[in-house]
């Protein structure tokens, strides 16, 4: 099959109009049963629905005509325009059937429930109301299928068969209510992804041969030149050709501070233009952008349940039918072994149906893992799944890379020292030749700053890259090295000069990287390097002491001397230096041999072994490699270390309103039911208990989204 075919083939669509979880279930079942459909996975917390096969969109709406769903084609406008409230056929029947219920209970007052016209009224409510109900309701009952919709139905029709027309009426009513209210939640938790999907303009300008074009994002390819103005987002990936201004990536980053962008500066789709006019090179399409990225990632992690979800699933696949059992014992233990009247016991039992409706239970966790996922990724934080957001707040050890991690990973060149007998061109030349093919950020920062003086540079014979330690290969005909103090004290001790080891150890002193620069047969020179610790490093490792961290580590393959300055500029203690990647691993395993929680970050390809050893890892998002981005448990899409203590916040207030959420509505259930031996629980308590829990669950959800840095 071609490529294209195979697009064809596999497609997504946004759903909307879910009510609850087992309409998601349903909906997955229909789909998977339409012709031509190879597989079909819904997933009810984004609302998403992903299929391989040839169905058309007007056959997957046609499978989810049971609960009146929408579909759209993943990524189209019409997925976010809700249409108001009174517009909806749905809403519309269950205000109808409000009024009639309404009307039913006037004439009852007057008329008396036995009344024509009483009966009627009511009975026309039920029908309007309920009939989609009923239709699922009894489809699931034949199939034993015990979900929230077959208890309804029984109790709905068992209370008519007894004569409560006028409280078969009102659970219509209110259960119409309890699933407006879930849905309510669900789309209410879903609205940070959403927000994300609608960061991205539908439209921009290109610039062919100086004529300005309006075009879809979606047919802009990467080598097209497109036109942002003051106020404008950016539609795409891609880096400035013109113009200067400042862009605001709080979109991406969370960073509230608007970035500088000048030519060849990189900018993302979503953030904003906020001064000059630029053009800008497309790199991306708008599939692979960053923010796309953000977006799929967020989808994946909102959809993976977290073990606390998974054990409310297992709770609610034995509650369910174990009510069904306890309400079918209230209904016919007191008549028939007691002798007490059929009708007050039926009616006790569909009442104690209604309580066991597992609404609120079900959305209890996911409510809030959904909240909290989409809410921090608004604040840049990109947590992949609710695994990872329940273990976030169980670390008790937390371990941080040096370099790029706790510094900002641009390194800067402070001093240049000829060893004696050597003139300074001679160093520069052989430094720039060997570190101009490295990729260390302090190759990189010693080849720009002789790039910069104008250095000329020789070739690089047998060029070689020491692992941890330096480079080496051959200039101008003679064996030469650029690497640590601890690479040559270990290989070449005699190279170095007590005068020499005196500068090394000041430099170190200061919190300097040293570079030695020499020959087979002498020391060239030293150059120091200074990485500056990230502004607010400190305040994240005190935040992290006061959240409980019992044990912070710095982890770093540089000099013990340079590696004590840093962690002190960090209110670090424990210092590990000379570490090569493996042994990072070590130390991580170390500590998790010794009972320790432990959570890592860090952002280079050295650091992946230790990331994917650690309990819970965090990567530098955009400074970061694909390497540790993709071990990684959660990525920070700035440089923001506060944004650490903040998802431990975040994952442990998720964890505490997950277990509210749990008792609320267990809670309310169970106190319904402490009234059924008095025979006070009538379907109204039952049905308000339902909604009341669900309002409850929801409302505690929602203030997930208050939790900020620092807070």
């Amino acid at each position: 099959m071609t490529e294209a075919a195979q697009e064809h083939r596999k497609k997504a669509y946004r759903v909307r109009g879910f009510t609850c979880a087992s309409c998601a279930a349903q909906f997955e079942d229909n789909v998977r049963k339409l012709d031509g459909v190879i597989s079909a996975e819904v997933d009810f917390a984004s609302g998403k629905l992903s299929i391989e096969g040839a169905a058309g969109q007007e056959e997957i709406e046609r499978a989810g005509a049971f609960e009146n769903l929408r579909v759209y084609e993943d990524g189209s406008e019409g997925d976010f325009h809700e249409s108001p409230y009174w517009q909806k056929k749905k809403n519309l029947r269950v205000a109808a059937a409000a009024l009639l219920t309404a009307g039913g209970w006037v004439s009852l007052f007057h008329n008396g429930e036995e009344n024509t016209w009483t009966i009627s009224l009511f009975v026309a409510a039920i029908l309007l109301g309920g009939y989609a109900l009923f239709f699922q309701g009894v489809k699931n009952l034949v199939r034993l299928r015990f979900d929230m919709k077959t208890l309804m139905t029984i109790a709905i029709i068992g209370a008519a068969l007894i004569g409560e027309w006028g409280e078969a009426a009102v659970v219509v009513v209110l259960f119409a209510l309890s699933e407006a209210l879930e849905t309510y939640s669900m789309d209410k938790a879903r609205r940070s992804l959403r927000s994300l999907i609608e960061l991205a303009p539908r439209e921009t300008t290109v610039l062919e041969n100086g004529t300005e074009i309006v075009r879809p994002v979606s047919d802009v390819r990467p080598g097209d030149l497109v036109l942002i103005r003051p106020g404008e987002k950016i539609p795409v990936d891609g880096t400035v050709e013109k113009g200067a201004s400042s862009v605001n990536e709080a979109a991406i980053t969370g960073e509230s501070i608007p970035a500088g962008k000048t030519a060849d500066d990189t900018v993302f789709a979503g953030t904003m233009n906020e001064e000059g006019i630029l053009q800008v090179r497309v790199t991306k399409t708008e599939r692979d952008t960053a923010l796309a990225g953000i977006i799929h990632l967020v989808e994946k992690a909102q959809s993976e349940k977290a073990p606390a979800q998974q054990f409310v699933d297992r709770f609610a696949r034995v509650y369910t039918p174990a009510i069904v059992i306890f309400a079918a014992l209230i209904a016919t233990v007191p008549p028939l072994f007691f002798g007490l009247p059929w009708n007050e016991w039926v009616y006790l039992g569909l009442a104690t149906l209604v309580v066991g409706c597992p609404c609120a239970l079900v959305i209890s966790t996911p409510v809030a893992i959904v909240t909290a996922i989409g809410h921090s990724a608004r604040q840049g934080v990109l947590i992949k799944g609710g695994v990872h957001m329940e273990q976030a707040g169980r670390l008790t050890a937390f371990a941080f890379d040096k370099t790029g991690t706790l510094t900002r990973g641009t390194p800067e060149v402070t001093d240049v020292i000829p060893a004696e007998g050597i003139d300074y061109a001679r160093l520069a030349r052989t430094a720039f030749s060997l570190e101009r093919h490295a990729n260390h950020p302090l190759a990189k920062a010693i080849a720009s700053f002789f790039e910069k003086e104008q250095t000329v540079a020789g070739d690089a014979e047998d060029f070689e890259t020491l692992t941890g330690a330096g480079v080496r290969g051959a200039v101008d005909g003679e064996r030469c090295f650029a690497a640590s103090d601890i690479y040559v004290e270990e290989h070449a001790p005699e190279l170095l000069s007590e005068a020499a080891r005196k500068i090394i150890h000041r430099l170190q002193q200061e919190g300097k990287t040293v570079v030695l620069v020499g020959t087979d047969s002498g020391l060239s020179g030293i150059l120091a390097l200074r990485d500056e610790v990230k502004p607010g490093a400190a305040d994240a490792v005190r935040e992290l002491t006061a959240l409980g961290i019992r044990k912070i580590v710095m982890l770093t393959g540089d000099h013990p001397e340079t590696a004590r300055a840093i962690g002190e500029k960090a209110g670090i203690e424990d210092v590990r230096a000379r570490l090569l990647p493996e042994d990072k691993l070590i130390v991580i395993s170390d500590l998790k041999k010794q009972g320790y929680v432990t959570g890592m970050a860090g952002d280079g390809m050295n650091d992946a072994p230790a990331l994917a050893a650690a309990d819970t890892s965090v990567a530098m998002g955009l400074s970061g490699t694909d390497v540790a981005l993709e071990t990684a448990d959660i990525s920070l899409m700035g440089d923001d270390l506060e944004k650490v203590p903040y998802t431990i916040r975040l994952s442990r207030k998720t964890m505490a309103v997950i277990k509210q959420n749990i008792v609320f509505s267990l809670a309310l259930k169970a106190i319904a039911l402490l009234l059924v031996p008095f025979g006070l629980l009538t379907l109204w308590i039952a049905i308000f208990a339902d909604i009341g829990a669900t309002l409850l669950v929801t409302l505690n959800s929602l203030r997930l989204l208050k939790t900020k840095k620092g807070k």
